[in-house]
């Protein structure tokens, strides 16, 4: 299953965030999947795509960061997926 994780930087935390990244990695259960990732140019954002089998093992992942950042969670599909579905509607 595919997810939308928007992160919420707490201000002037993104050195921070970076360090930890580079210190620690990604601290995600092998269940959990990076997809891919955009930050917006002020670092207060990431936007990124992870896949997991379901939004509690997600959560297992965030709590590793929860002190520097706020999830946003969102359950997403592909756009050809989303089409196929609407393709019989």
């Amino acid at each position: 299953m595919l997810f939308m994780v928007i992160e919420s930087f707490h201000t002037g935390k993104a050195p921070e965030i970076y360090r930890r990244f580079r210190e620690r990695g990604r601290m995600a259960p092998d269940d959990v999947t990076y997809v891919a990732s955009w930050v917006d140019l002020k670092f207060e954002r990431c936007y990124q795509v992870m896949e997991a089998v379901n939004e509690a093992r997600l959560r297992e992942w965030t709590r590793n960061w929860d002190d520097l950042t706020d999830f946003e969670i969102v359950p997403v599909r592909t756009s050809a997926e989303a089409a196929a579905i609407m393709k019989s509607a």
